[in-house]
């Protein structure tokens, strides 16, 4: 998309954000705008990352509008999606993961079908540029707290039933994020995002809640595959992975009074090459898995009181040199429900991990929530990388103690649905691997702190 095309579309869309109202009313019940408006400022001390060294700090605006117009048996809809970053230091981690300035983050049609799984099922099928957001949002998700919101193009289908059961099925390519380089990004330049036509990625996916049989009260169970196929174009040079990943989850929500659980694992099989330079033709095996468990209760008490238990696992590469690779990546899934805060933070990501933890939640009224976890962070393969830091040691000697991940935040409503004021902050008190591997950053500690606001219509 040209930029001169996109500053037409992201005036209009700024106009919408200041105005919605009446915006919204222009076009009646067939027309809605919906959006949100956020900023946040975040800071660190103490650099985890290989290399790195000092401090850190970045203000990050995101700024989302969704029109929506209901023309009959189709609703067409498009969102714009402008994702800037300021402030940020020499040797921050900016990515296209936080900037991502003015662009189509959707543009699709849809339609509602009176069929479904069985009788009184719909069936919902979309198509064109979207976003996707399925279960947990362990395999792919529409992120929250990331200044860029990832997407895709295709086609998606969700068919429901009377009793709640959902099915979900899509093949899509993902959309390629521009621009990549570190300078357009520090400048926060415009530079329209392309499909990513060599790179195909699908799923299907089945919930069904209220399981039967003994001790299933409330449990909802689900059962997915999705897969992932690559290969090389002129301008978009990858590890040609062809995946294949199944899992299941069990899960119950929190209740006063009740426990509630959460338990998704997932295995993975296929190949993929070492690196994406062109000149590396050596297919390597992958048999890779991830697993998450949580089990907790919710007290009886104003606050509502959560406490919890969790692990989190994600396979890493045994052995650098062999014909294999071993680690579980994350692809288009979330990490910082089950993780921490990220920005420019987020030491851990499901991928060559182990981390057994607990937390507790509070929701003392409707308006403001809080929660505080906790995390001893390992590699599962000493011999394999700390992702997030890309720091390693093949030899294995410098040990597999990430840390332990102290992470909190709070969340209240200054107008309800409207207004959220949001706090937080994160400690990862380091362990041996920072200190001890060869290009550990030896900084010692990282402590992180953000606030945001913002502002929903």
């Amino acid at each position: 998309m040209k930029p001169a095309t996109l500053g037409v579309i992201g005036a209009s869309a700024l106009s919408i954000l200041c105005c919605p109202d009446r915006a919204s009313a222009q076009g009646g019940d067939r027309l809605r705008v919906s959006g949100e408006w956020r900023g946040r400022y975040e800071t660190l001390t103490g650099q985890f990352r290989a290399g790195g060294s000092g401090t850190d700090q970045m203000l990050a605006f995101r700024t989302l509008v969704l029109v929506e117009a209901d023309t009959g048996p189709i609703t067409w809809g498009a969102e714009m999606q402008d994702s800037r970053a300021y402030l940020d230091d020499e040797g921050s981690p900016v990515s296209t993961s936080i900037v991502n300035p003015l662009d189509l983050l959707q543009l699709y049609g849809r339609t509602q079908l009176d069929r479904g799984l069985g009788d009184g099922g719909q069936t919902e099928v979309r198509v064109g540029r979207m976003t996707l957001d399925i279960g947990s949002g362990r395999q792919v998700e529409r992120v929250d707290f990331a200044n860029v919101i990832s997407h895709y193009t295709g086609l998606a289908v969700r068919t429901t039933s009377r009793r709640g059961d959902e099915l979900h099925a899509f093949y899509v390519v993902p959309v390629g994020r521009r621009p990549t380089d570190r300078q357009s990004l520090t400048d926060n330049a415009v530079s329209g995002d392309e499909e990513e036509t060599g790179r195909r990625y699908w799923a299907v996916h089945y919930v069904r809640p209220e399981l039967t049989g003994p001790r299933m009260d409330g449990i909802t169970g689900e059962v997915f595959v999705y897969g992932l196929r690559e290969e090389d174009t002129a301008t978009v040079p990858t590890p040609n992975r062809r995946y294949l990943t199944w899992g299941a989850r069990l899960s119950r929500e929190p209740a006063i009074g009740r426990w509630d659980l959460d338990v998704e694992g997932a295995y993975r099989s296929g190949s993929r090459r070492a690196t994406s330079g062109l000149g590396d033709v050596r297919d390597l095996r992958v048999r890779a898995w991830t697993l998450h468990a949580s089990i907790g209760r919710t007290l009886d008490h104003p606050w509502r009181p959560r406490l919890a238990l969790d692990f989190d696992y994600a396979s890493g590469d045994r052995r650098p040199d062999d014909d294999a690779f071993d680690q579980y990546e994350r692809l288009f899934g979330s990490r910082r429900s089950d993780l921490g805060n990220t920005g420019i933070h987020g030491p851990l990501t499901p991928a060559n991990l182990s981390a057994p933890g607990g937390r507790i939640e509070v929701r003392p009224s409707a308006r403001w929530d809080a929660r505080l976890a906790y995390k001893a962070a390992f590699l599962a393969s000493a011999t394999d990388a700390w992702v997030v830091a890309r720091v390693r040691d093949p030899s294995g000697r410098s040990g597999r103690f990430i840390g332990h991940a102290i992470d909190a935040r709070a969340r209240y409503w200054l107008d309800p649905d409207r207004v959220r004021l949001e706090v937080g902050g994160s400690a990862l008190l380091g362990g041996d691997l920072g200190d001890r591997a060869p290009n550990g950053s030896r900084q010692g500690d990282t402590v992180y702190a953000y606030v945001q606001m913002t502002r929903t219509f």
